[in-house]
């Protein structure tokens, strides 16, 4: 049973099939079509809409894509569409600013960036004491938004106008109305602890678990398959903490990005900086570390830089755990080492323990943001008295899967850290890597840029007044 709140009203679903997605229904059996579906892979936003869920005494606004999210993440929280903004015959202030500031030639993929800026504002007006707009964490918010047609300048001046007057509307007359319909549901029929799930997933071993389902859901939308069994784990709020010890960072499997993303930026900047680029605002709202990590996709962006930490992830099958180094996780494409039945509980990160320890990390994909990866780069090391003492470097869409470059690392340990060490790890890369081609990158492209990113990090680290990212002075 799914039950949710739209439109003000409480609907109880009992019979849809588990791998219905949130714009299947709101088009098929809602009769919702401002919902639009472009690409039907998360890139264009179309299908932007926005869950509100208790977050303490408030609702808590963020947008997913609706092609991607599967009808049990709905649960138990209130689904908004942009037929919901309009109220008593008038637009809702987002859209009237869209209209004022000209920011719509055909209307194709305008709900979903009335959306997007409709879960833009709450945001803002929860996190800031006074009303402000900031040009960066706006782009962030669009940037899983695609326009064709009209262009990006008057879409962000009506952001402007948004952010900088924001305004009460209905949602929030009757918050505290949501917030009690929303307690009041039934209780899902998932899991809602860990000890369920794993005595569940050992009874349907052959069940998929569902965090996000980003990526899963290409699966149904882009595959055509079905998946009649899956386990959400939706409600298991125990996979969504992070705790920080003194030696470790601990990542409920099911945590999405960007609850994690604040924790990362503070703690290492540069995994930060790669997570702002990590798909979109939308994608990150449901994706999740043990989502990206169980995959095994060869160009998932968060191995790399979880193998250069020296990860580890605590594994459970049944009632036992064991905690596996993350470069023992990956056995070959999409393979792991999880048993039948065995699931990720946590991904645990070294802290960093020294200011000498540089982490630098380096996506080359053809968009800034909202793109995959043709190669991407991650590298850890410390420099004491000019000589490397530390090396953990890793490379994603240079293999089957994320791996580390170990003649590389061999080549710089114990060397002066100077170009002729620098050429002789450049070296090892092509004897520790063999990439394919692909219509992201042919082979040599990958290994040169590689190479090239290593020798950038030695400038970067030995140079630090030059400015070696475009993102640094653009």
């Amino acid at each position: 049973m799914i039950q949710f709140l739209m439109n003000g009203r409480i609907h109880t679903e009992n019979s849809l099939p588990a791998d219905t997605t949130v714009l299947q229904y709101l088009r098929q059996n809602a009769g919702r079509c401002g919902t639009k579906e472009g690409c039907a892979s998360g890139d264009c936003g179309a299908c932007t809409v926005v869950l509100a869920e208790p977050q303490g005494d408030a609702l808590n606004y963020r947008t997913v894509n609706a092609c991607l999210t599967f009808m049990p993440a709905v649960h138990g929280k209130q689904l908004i569409t942009v037929e919901d903004l309009k109220h008593r015959g008038e637009l809702h202030h987002v859209q009237q600013a869209m209209v004022e500031n000209h920011a719509s030639q055909c209307g194709f993929c305008t709900p979903g960036f009335v959306m997007s800026l409709f879960a833009l504002e709450k945001k803002v007006a929860l996190e800031n004491q006074r009303p402000v707009f900031d040009v960066e964490h706006t782009q962030q918010a669009l940037s899983g938004n695609l326009c064709r047609c009209t262009g990006y300048r008057p879409i962000m001046a009506a952001a402007k106008d948004i952010c900088q007057q924001p305004q009460a509307d209905q949602f929030d007359a009757d918050a505290l109305n949501t917030l009690q319909k929303l307690r009041a549901m039934s209780a899902s029929e998932e899991p809602t602890d860990i000890e369920q799930l794993a005595q569940l997933f050992c009874a349907e071993p052959d069940a998929r678990l569902v965090a996000g389902g980003t990526d899963l859901a290409l699966e149904v939308t882009q595959r055509f398959q079905r998946l009649p069994k899956l386990i959400s784990l939706s409600h298991i709020d125990a996979l969504k903490e992070i705790t920080l010890t003194g030696q470790a960072i601990h990542i409920g499997a099911a945590a999405p990005l960007s609850q994690c993303l604040p924790v990362l930026r503070e703690e290492f900047p540069e995994f930060g900086h790669l997570l702002e680029r990590f798909a979109s605002e939308q994608i990150r709202n449901q994706g999740t570390f043990g989502g990206n990590i169980a995959n095994a996709s060869p160009v998932g962006d968060g191995g790399p830089v979880l193998l250069a930490l020296g990860a580890t992830l605590l594994l459970r099958l049944g009632s036992q755990q064991r905690e596996l180094p993350l470069d023992q996780f990956f056995l070959g494409y999409r393979k792991t080492a999880l048993q039948p039945g065995e699931f990720i509980e946590q991904i645990r990160i070294p802290r960093a323990t020294s200011a000498a320890r540089q982490l630098r990390v380096y996506k080359v994909s053809k968009r800034l943001e909202d793109d995959i990866s043709a190669v991407c780069a991650a590298l850890h090391i410390e420099v004491q008295n000019g000589v490397v003492i530390h090396a953990r470097i890793a490379f994603g869409g240079m293999a089957e899967v994320a791996k580390r470059a170990s003649g590389c690392e061999a080549q710089l340990l114990g060397q002066p850290w100077q170009t002729a060490t620098i050429e002789r790890a450049c070296q090892a890369l092509e004897r520790d890597f063999t990439p394919i081609s692909d219509f992201r990158a042919s082979r040599e492209y990958r290994i040169q840029v590689a190479k090239n990113l290593l020798r950038r990090c030695h400038i970067e680290m030995t140079s630090p007044e030059t400015l070696m990212r475009v993102t640094h002075y653009v």
